[in-house]
């Protein structure tokens, strides 16, 4: 079995399934989201992702499994996300990205494929110079309207930055990882330069001694 992570694109879409493919939970306010039907809601998902990838650019990841669609991740910048505004330890900090989603196909569940997702994640903002990822959890235990389970966060890195009895906002620092990446980075050219083999020289030619003058000795003939 393989697996692998890769960004999302709005193909990926069609093959996460409901109610994912149409689930404006984050992507609209409550009154925008009531005013469509499910094939407008369908259209409205891939429009609101189009647009993020185009000003934002990747957004997301998908993780296949055997080539299969087995769960996917959504981060975005808080102004992506208005429906944000509906939970009561909203808003995000400002120097944060929003972890909205990470859904893991029920057929898929229990080999660690939320995990993967989130370091997915990780590596693809770290890179771009993003220093914190926050996301809203539910303390019950279950996913309710879209918001992944606290306990969830908690196992892959997240700390809670505003505690609520229901829905406290959590957070992971990418300060640290970008410090650990460029100290890895810097030991391991430290370490190539102690065990990097030295040139090799050109042999040298061997060294031709003057030819020694020999002298008749005395009395010779």
């Amino acid at each position: 079995m393989t697996r692998r992570t890769v960004p999302i694109t709005v193909d990926h879409l069609a093959e996460l399934g409901e109610p994912c493919r149409s689930c404006l939970f984050w992507e609209l306010d409550a009154v925008n989201r009531g005013r469509l039907d499910l094939d407008e809601r369908v259209a409205e998902k891939q429009q609101w992702l189009s647009t993020v990838l185009r000003e934002w650019g990747s957004c997301g990841r998908v993780v296949l499994v055997d080539g299969r669609v087995a769960g996917h991740a959504i981060y975005v910048p808080a102004a992506f996300v208005p429906g944000q505004a509906a939970l009561p330890t909203a808003p995000v900090s400002a120097d944060a990205v929003v972890l909205t989603t990470v859904q893991v196909q029920p057929w898929a569940r229990g080999g660690g494929l939320g995990r993967l997702l989130v370091q997915g994640m990780a590596r693809d903002l770290v890179t771009r110079g993003q220093v914190a990822v926050e996301a809203f959890g539910d303390t019950r235990g279950r996913a309710v309207g879209c918001v992944m389970p606290a306990e969830f966060l908690g196992r892959v890195g997240f700390r809670t930055q505003r505690a609520h009895v229901t829905t406290p906002r959590m957070r992971m620092e990418l300060r640290s990882a970008i410090s650990w990446k460029d100290e890895v980075e810097a030991a391991l050219e430290k370490l190539w330069g102690v065990v990097r083999p030295a040139p090799a020289r050109a042999p040298q030619q061997p060294r031709t001694l003057p030819t020694r003058r020999t002298h008749d000795a005395p009395g010779a003939p």
